[in-house]
């Protein structure tokens, strides 16, 4: 009973990851009865109990300057561990995550709790992959509510277009707030369920026709007609 992988292990789907009950399966796992597996192709990735499978198409790579959305995944003395949908997760300090003062021991979920979503930015990425990230700077925040999808991170940059023209034309035709994160995370909040799911779609499409021509247009008539 327990782990059967190893962290950074390479497995495809199908692969049993664990059995029993010691460990949660999270991105790219599932449970079976009392057994884990691989639901992608990619790198085991093990932090605390759960066990998550990083898709290594299209994978994301950090780099410092990068906006990332993210997961608070754990919280230590120092600071809080985020999911960016890499193989290592990342670091927010104390000192990067707020300007007030924290006394040795304070209750961090008052900041940021489990499971709660951030948008931060990259500051500095090491060698041995150590990423950290920091909150102080426009835009950076907890998000709330809303909806998050995943779109490769290599198309981001048609996801938001020149100068950011295509996430314009989609918030102006919804009415969502959007934030897109290098990363490839996506966070859409609307007025009303149809609205922020219309967004996602527009988001999707972007993502599959993101080698054709005229693709501005094509959203613009997709939103239009979808509208009523």
């Amino acid at each position: 009973m327990g782990l059967i992988v190893q962290d950074k292990q390479f497995v495809i789907p199908g692969d049993e990851l664990a059995t029993g009950i010691d460990y949660l399966p999270a991105n790219g796992a599932y449970r079976e009865d009392d057994k884990i597996y691989a639901a992608q192709l990619g790198l085991v990735n093990i932090s605390g109990r759960l066990i998550r499978v990083v898709n290594l198409s299209g994978r994301y790579i950090p780099k410092a300057g990068d906006n990332v959305i993210g997961k608070i995944t754990n919280i230590g003395f120092n600071g809080w561990m985020v999911d960016i949908g890499y193989a290592y997760e990342a670091a927010l300090s104390l000192k990067e995550a707020t300007s007030d003062f924290i006394e040795r021991g304070s209750d961090l979920t008052k900041y940021f709790d489990f499971g709660e979503v951030i948008v931060a930015k990259i500051v500095n990425v090491t060698r041995s992959k150590m990423i950290d990230l920091s909150m102080k700077g426009p835009g950076l925040r907890k998000l709330k509510g809303g909806k998050i999808i995943e779109v490769s991170s290599s198309k981001v940059p048609r996801v938001i277009g020149k100068q950011g023209s295509m996430i314009s034309l989609i918030k102006e035709a919804t009415g969502c707030q959007i934030t897109v994160g290098q990363n490839g995370k996506v966070w859409m909040l609307g007025s009303d369920f149809n609205k922020e799911m219309l967004a996602a779609a527009a988001i999707l499409k972007i993502e599959q026709e993101a080698h054709t021509s005229g693709l501005t247009e094509k959203i613009d008539v997709f939103l239009r007609g979808s509208i009523k």
